[in-house]
């Protein structure tokens, strides 16, 4: 009766958990594929080190020009609603990716650009 409400929002970390995740010195070793899918005047006005830049709108209209189904993606925002949707979105369409959640608004840690 409430299936409604049993939405797969699947796979979280919040944005301070990502640190030891990203390796900046040696890409090849236990990096992340980590997407900033704000707008770029606000991924130029910084966003974690590794991180590459695919608006929102590029991102979920044309997802296969940008993701591989077979690799995990992380996918930040400012805030984390973005991201939310964003993944939402993905999922629906057989992609692999984990929110990251409190977006960049939020990141207190060392691997900001």
């Amino acid at each position: 009766m409430f299936e409604f409400l049993k939405r797969d929002t699947g796979k979280v970390i919040h944005v301070n958990d990502l640190d030891p995740l990203i390796d900046d010195l040696d890409p090849l070793i236990g990096s992340i594929e980590l997407i900033d899918i704000r707008e770029p005047f606000e991924f130029k006005s910084g966003s974690m080190r590794t991180a590459k830049n695919i608006p929102m709108g590029n991102l979920i209209n044309n997802p296969e020009k940008y993701l591989m189904k077979d690799k995990t993606y992380y996918i930040m925002c400012q805030s984390g609603a973005r991201s939310k949707r964003s993944c939402s979105s993905l999922l629906k369409k057989g992609f692999d990716v984990v929110n990251v959640a409190g977006g960049m608004g939020s990141y207190v840690g060392t691997k900001r650009k």
